[in-house]
């Protein structure tokens, strides 16, 4: 569907070519520098991710994973090093430039489903489909799409407040894939749902992968991080492991 055929992630002259989606080349993060109470969150830190890649940023409370995940994901800048997206140095970029990335380019899947109560499982997957500047039945289609590929079909006309939290997690993966963005970024997606949800989340996002769709999850659960084809493992705002993940589900 997306993963082979990589798209442009800007509408400008790149000045690195590459088969990489991310390359992260001596990043650092630093909140207040040169202040007391000065924090690095990302300490010198590069890192390569190949397109159709399902990798996993593992890491305990106060890492920096989170951080990490919002420069990837375009949310914030680094203060130093570069950032290549698709070969583009996103790091350079102005906010107008960062916000029509994310927009196109990625989708977010956060732990608290972020879902607006009062609207329906379909009009919460429309939305970010109307800031796409999407006509009414085409976004339409692509909404109803989605949420069958995750098996809520007959959920559609339910708000948020009607449905369990394993499925306010899949109208959420219904809104991240919608417009079919070739990177999907998941942030805890399974940390507010008992065991059996969370494992129906990650076949679904190891089946997006396996479509094509390259996956970046953020945890701090280690055997969530199995699942995974490769771990990076951050502490204290660097990496200290870079090792593969089974690449799939227990049986």
């Amino acid at each position: 569907m997306f993963g082979k055929n990589k798209p442009p992630i800007a509408e400008q002259q790149t000045d690195y070519s590459s088969d990489l989606l991310i390359d992260v080349r001596q990043m650092s993060k630093i909140y207040n520098e040169g202040k007391e109470n000065e924090v690095r969150a990302l300490d010198n830190i590069s890192l390569t991710v190949p397109w159709g890649e399902f990798l996993c940023i593992l890491g305990q409370s106060g890492s920096g994973k989170s951080t990490l995940m919002n420069i990837l994901g375009c949310l914030d800048i680094p203060t130093y090093g570069t950032y290549y997206l698709n070969g583009q140095a996103v790091s350079d970029m102005k906010p107008s430039v960062l916000s029509g990335i994310r927009n196109r380019e990625i989708g977010f899947i956060f732990q608290g489903f972020n879902l607006i109560p009062a609207l329906t499982a379909l009009e919460n997957v429309e939305l970010p489909l109307i800031y796409r500047g999407l006509g009414r039945e085409e976004r339409h289609q692509l909404a109803v799409d989605a949420l069958t590929s995750v098996g809520l079909e007959k959920r559609m006309s339910h708000r948020p407040g009607e449905m369990s939290g394993g499925q306010q997690q899949r109208v959420a993966i219904a809104r991240a894939v919608a417009a079919k963005p070739p990177i999907i970024m998941a942030d805890e997606p399974t940390g507010n749902l008992d065991s059996a949800s969370g494992l129906d989340i990650m076949q679904k996002l190891t089946a997006l992968n396996e479509q094509g769709t390259s996956i970046i999850l953020i945890t701090h659960d280690n055997h969530l991080a199995q699942m995974a084809r490769r771990i990076v493992t951050i502490q204290d705002g660097r990496i200290i492991s870079d090792e593969a993940g089974r690449g799939g589900l227990d049986e």
